[in-house]
């Protein structure tokens, strides 16, 4: 859950729990990367962090128009001279124009949209993405189908009660998807408190 600091810029408390986690995986998986557009950046925290951390890359933002207020707050305040404007991007409406990346993240965002629109990100990512053309994916999955903790099973439970059309996705079908949009799946990491990151890379040819 967010709540709002003094001044009213977003704040996401899981964010501070899990940016160094994630960004030990990114080091890694960036590490010959240039620039990277990160899909439904939220408060705009795991962009500050990572993109200080960083610096060879050109950390390209992107939110739903009426995130963007918060978004910008975060970007602002740090100044860096690799975070470009926030971009607005709804993945189930026309994309932006943008140039080419070489990278694609998103954090806890499947599991919020519906899986149409899980569906349309994933199509959409070809014409984005170029070589060595790596996604990274963090977040809560069910794996071969199961829940992988109670807690996981509860959230799941929470956010289909709020809205029907959200929920845990299956990685298997994820990595379905990322199969259909030319993107191989590289490795399955566990991280802390039950969730995974899911990396992918460009088919070779």
């Amino acid at each position: 859950m967010r709540r709002m600091m003094p001044d009213t810029k977003p704040y996401a408390p899981a964010c501070d729990r899990n940016r160094d986690p994630i960004l030990a995986v990114l080091r890694e998986r960036f590490a010959g990367c240039s620039r990277v557009l990160e899909i439904g950046s939220g408060t705009g925290q795991h962009a500050v962090h990572f993109a200080a951390a960083m610096p060879h890359l050109a950390w390209q933002t992107s939110e739903r128009p009426e995130a963007l207020p918060g978004l910008r707050m975060w970007l602002d305040e740090a100044a860096l001279p690799n975070t470009p404007p926030p971009l607005a991007l709804d993945v189930a409406a026309p994309w932006p124009g943008l140039a080419p990346v070489d990278a694609v993240f998103s954090a806890n965002t499947l599991h919020i949209m519906s899986w149409p629109e899980v569906q349309a990100l994933f199509a959409r990512l070809p014409a984005v993405l170029a070589p060595p053309g790596v996604l990274v994916v963090y977040g809560p999955f069910r794996i071969g189908g199961r829940f992988t903790s109670d807690s996981n099973a509860a959230f799941d439970a929470a956010l289909k009660d709020g809205a029907p059309h959200r929920g845990l996705r299956d990685f298997e079908a994820v990595s379905a998807l990322a199969a259909q949009a030319g993107l191989e799946e590289a490795a399955r990491i566990e991280m802390p408190a039950n969730n995974f990151c899911g990396v992918w890379r460009l088919a070779a040819g």
